[in-house]
């Protein structure tokens, strides 16, 4: 049975959010939006209705990001990435109580060298697509965090990502900063994107991912009261600042070890990087060992 952890206490705290726009592409066709525009629509009165509610937002939890480890001088790869223990995994529900985390998942625990691949921000017609060659190039599965919005514009690439056998996560309906939203704008986001996502694929969502990591308590406590896992990561290449192939590629395979959750993106800008990325890193975290899992 698969595991997951939190993040340990004596990490830093990381209350930074990206400096570059990642807003979601808001682009639809006229004949698109005839076969989705009772989605949107009844998205959008949700929303607007959310909106109206005058509880002050609550303060802002930051989320927590561990820190990259150095690897040991002298040692290998393997050895160096095996040999860290993991913090204490979430305890089991009791099936007449809710259990609601103080974190959000960080790491996987599904055995030596296992690692999982988030992707981020889609679908996107034209960069989701190429990630999915190269997933089934290499025969491997990943999970992607779908904004709700971006999912009734291009529900086929969504399709297309579930019937590949690949996990679908709810990234809210606007890929919104729910620290800063009241309670029912916060449920909004959430249940907008998990109807929109059932709507396209026929399945509900099982696991949420914060839009830049940035948790909440209402956020914790939603995602309990409705069975999402909260998921996180613990490798960020921050590939979304399009640092470079080189510079993202380095930062995944310095930084990876046993556990690890990667951060990509398929949305939200141009991804080219991150599909010249993957191209490399994938083989060379394959031939180092590891095992990719969906989370």
């Amino acid at each position: 049975m698969v595991r997951y952890h939190q993040k340990p206490d004596n990490h830093r705290q990381a209350t930074e959010q990206p400096a570059v726009s990642r807003r979601v592409m808001l682009i639809a066709s006229g004949g698109l939006m005839l076969g989705i525009g009772g989605a949107v629509g009844c998205a959008s009165q949700r929303l607007a209705a959310a909106k109206l509610d005058t509880t002050p937002a609550p303060g802002p939890h930051p989320s927590s990001r561990p820190e990259p480890k150095p690897r040991a001088a002298g040692t290998t790869s393997t050895t160096a990435k095996t040999a860290k223990p993991h913090p204490t995994a979430h305890p089991t529900p009791h099936p007449t109580d809710t259990i609601v985390p103080a974190r959000p998942v960080y790491y996987v625990d599904d055995g030596p060298m296992t690692i999982a691949l988030t992707i981020d921000d889609g679908p996107s017609p034209i960069y989701t697509p190429q990630i999915l060659q190269i997933l089934e190039k290499y025969k491997i599965t990943a999970s992607f965090s779908m904004v709700g919005e971006n999912v009734t514009y291009y529900p086929s690439v969504a399709r297309d990502v579930a019937d590949a056998g690949h996990v679908i996560v709810n990234h809210t309906w606007d890929h919104a900063n729910l620290a800063t939203l009241t309670e029912s704008q916060t449920r909004a986001e959430i249940a907008n994107a998990g109807d929109a996502i059932h709507t396209a694929v026929g399945r509900v969502p099982t696991f949420f991912r914060a839009p830049y990591g940035a948790w909440s308590r209402t956020t914790l406590e939603y995602c309990a009261s409705e069975k999402l896992t909260a998921l996180d990561w613990s490798v960020d290449p921050r590939d979304w600042a399009r640092p470079g192939v080189a510079k993202i590629v380095g930062n995944i395979l310095e930084n990876t070890e046993t556990g690890s959750i990667i951060l990509e993106h398929d949305g939200g800008g141009d991804r080219s990087e991150t599909v010249a990325a993957l191209k490399i890193a994938i083989p060379r975290l394959l031939d180092e060992g590891y095992h990719f899992r969906s989370v």
